[in-house]
């Protein structure tokens, strides 16, 4: 089995490993809407597409498949390894004592039988497709926190977001809106609020690096006004983070370290 991180979804964006491993394998497993993004590739393929929230399925359907004997590619947006798809593989296969090793790999640990030999292909993740169109926000530490609270107590996010704020990271924001979950994003700025400053940098990138991509750079005090949805990612900048014409970057402490505004280009 191949677990394939497409990245933010064009294919001028897609790794070179990637390509390989679709076009090897016999069957794809994916998101409906991941496997569209990349349906000019994959167009001679066995397909298995479900809906969102149906994770659990599409990932016991691939790994049946890949026990049965088949090449099956797993794929996911972004890169597989973040809020994505590779834990769920693992935890399945831990679950049901089917013995894994690493493609290419060694299998003489699991001499009774067979292990299903697995590849996870990473993809550029969407805190790096957005940050590179927003500019440098991540130049210095950051943390990323989903706020959907289907799989984790908002309590413990809620935990999360203050002691990331708390500690001046860089905040890159998962999920931060859906249809039935509002709230969140709101409650997410009051908590930033109360450790920055309400003219903060906020960067908003929805649909990164695809036809319908949205680039909005706001402040922490405007956030709760902006357009997001479960296809964007919001960047809240720390107290070094600055706006630069149409980008954003996060100082690192070279100017304290050198005189950078006497290198003449150097």
């Amino acid at each position: 089995m191949y677990i394939v991180g497409i990245g933010p979804g064009h294919p001028d964006h897609l790794s070179r490993r990637a390509r390989e491993v679709l076009y090897c394998a016999h069957t794809i497993v994916g998101y409906s809407t991941y496997i569209d993004l990349i349906a000019a590739l994959i167009t001679d393929k066995e397909i298995v597409s479900t809906g969102m929230t149906q994770e659990v399925d599409r990932v016991s359907a691939a790994i049946d498949m890949a026990c049965q004997g088949k090449t099956v590619a797993l794929v996911s947006s972004g890169d597989p390894g973040i809020y994505a798809m590779a834990g769920l593989v693992f935890e399945i296969c831990a679950a049901r004592n089917i013995p894994v090793a690493a493609a290419g790999g060694k299998k003489e640990r699991f001499p009774a039988k067979m292990a299903m030999a697995i590849e996870v292909v990473p993809g550029i993740p969407a805190l790096c497709a957005g940050a590179a169109l927003l500019g440098a926000p991540l130049m210095h530490d950051f943390a990323a926190i989903s706020l959907s609270d289907l799989l984790t107590p908002w309590e413990m996010i809620e935990q999360r977001l203050h002691a990331a704020a708390g500690a001046d990271f860089v905040l890159v924001v998962y999920n931060p809106r859906s249809k039935k979950r509002s709230w969140q994003l709101k409650k997410a700025q009051q908590i930033a609020l109360s450790y920055r400053q309400p003219q903060t940098p906020v960067g908003i990138v929805a649909g990164a690096m695809r036809r319908d991509q949205r680039i909005t750079i706001t402040t922490l005090a405007r956030l709760h006004a902006a357009e997001v949805d479960m296809q964007t990612t919001v960047f809240i900048g720390n107290s070094t983070t600055t706006r630069y014409g149409d980008f954003l970057y996060t100082l690192r402490g070279y100017g304290k370290k050198y005189k950078i505004g006497e290198a003449n280009g150097r």
